[in-house]
């Protein structure tokens, strides 16, 4: 074990010092990238946060609450003793989180919201824009899209004891930002959150982050699962984060993931070998005759969720995969698609009918073209 825990450290010191080589360039982006490699690096970008305890961010304005939420906890003790730490979101009801007047971006969010984590939808709106870039259910937008919680230690969202999403992907803006959570759920919600940011210049080859959100129960036969489409412009891929609920018995991991890029037709690119290939296992994800989880800086299967012998009766899987290394570029689109692909009789392929969704991450020049309408209730819900 002590071993193990050795080469576990010097891993993980490589993966960061590596990256912070490779990221090093952009230390002179007025304290955008900071990284192990330019910390020490001083910077004129100021740093803001938003929180229910400073709904607008604004320098000097924190912990000003004398009507919060938690007013009759902190009556003793009166302003400045939290009395603004969480928000409530009643049913129905879309709430801002954060408006922000740019330049500048996001550089870290931790929230831990209550209620069902399908039915709470985020949406990140850049520069003004009617249609968001990103439009996802809180719980798959950090990897926890089963609604149960599942630890995950990667290098841009971490999930930690008991339900605190931690998310690092840098966000940039020039104009204005503008984050909001919609309740579709018919209970009021609670909601704990910070948004930490920056507000700097953002350099002309600074991209704008996107996250798409899709489900398909089941996957028709012999169809590839698509797990983002109709990307235009310019950009790169960045991760992959999947539910995959199997509804056979057997393995369900044989197929293959697809890149199909700047006019590609019926043949991609970049054609993976098998479902744990991409997700950076192999061997079905087994040791001793049972599924192994595992969480890392850049691919995982943190979540296993077995059959329990009476109501909870299908095998599902969460599993993510990030592109932070090796981005998939594309100069005017892009198609990510997945096979579902099992065994049958005769040493055959069996094409599966599962029940798979999944969130598509990347950057890219603005304008995007607009999302597929996100599905109703009633399909987004885990059953």
């Amino acid at each position: 074990m002590k071993v193990n825990f050795t080469i576990f450290l010097f891993v993980t010191f490589f993966v960061f010092s590596f990256s912070s080589l490779l990221l090093s360039q952009k230390s002179s982006f007025n304290g955008l990238h900071m990284n192990m490699g330019n910390l020490s690096k001083l910077s004129h970008a100021k740093t803001r946060s938003i929180s229910p305890e400073n709904f607008t961010g604004e320098k000097g304005k924190g912990g000003m609450s004398t009507d919060g939420l938690a007013k009759n906890a902190a009556r003793d003790l009166g302003q400045g003793w939290k009395v603004s730490p969480y928000i409530h979101i009643k049913p129905k009801e879309t709430f801002v989180l954060a408006e922000i007047d740019g330049p500048g971006a996001i550089q870290q969010i931790w929230m831990t919201p209550a209620g069902n984590w399908r039915f709470s939808i985020l949406r990140f709106y850049w520069d003004g824009e009617k249609n968001p870039s990103v439009e996802v259910p809180v719980g798959d937008f950090f990897a926890c899209g089963w609604g149960k919680y599942a630890q995950v230690s990667s290098l841009p969202v971490c999930v930690n004891p008991g339900s605190a999403f931690n998310c690092y992907w840098v966000m940039p803006f020039r104009k204005s930002c503008k984050i909001t959570m919609e309740n579709l759920d018919e209970k009021r919600m609670t909601l704990y959150y910070q948004i930490n940011y920056t507000l700097t210049d953002i350099p002309e080859d600074e991209a704008y982050f996107h996250a798409q959100f899709r489900r398909t129960n089941p996957v028709p036969y012999k169809e590839d699962y698509t797990i983002v489409d109709g990307i235009k412009g310019w950009g790169h891929y960045v991760g992959t984060y999947m539910c995959w609920g199997s509804n056979n018995n057997g393995w369900w991991g044989e197929g293959e993931i697809k890149f199909f890029m700047d006019g590609d037709k019926k043949f991609p690119t970049i054609c993976g070998t098998g479902t744990e290939d991409y997700f950076c296992g192999s061997y079905g994800f087994v040791s001793d005759n049972n599924y192994v989880e595992y969480t890392t800086p850049h691919a995982g299967m943190p979540q296993v969720l077995s059959p329990d012998g009476l109501y909870n009766s299908q095998q599902r899987f969460g599993l993510y995969r990030w592109h932070i290394m090796d981005p998939v570029r594309f100069e005017k689109n892009l198609k990510v698609t997945m096979q579902a692909l099992g065994w049958m009789s005769g040493g055959r392929y069996l094409p599966l009918q599962d029940d798979i969704s999944s969130v598509a991450f990347w950057y890219q020049q603005e304008p995007h073209a607009k999302f597929p309408k996100l599905p109703g209730r009633d399909y987004l819900e885990v059953k």
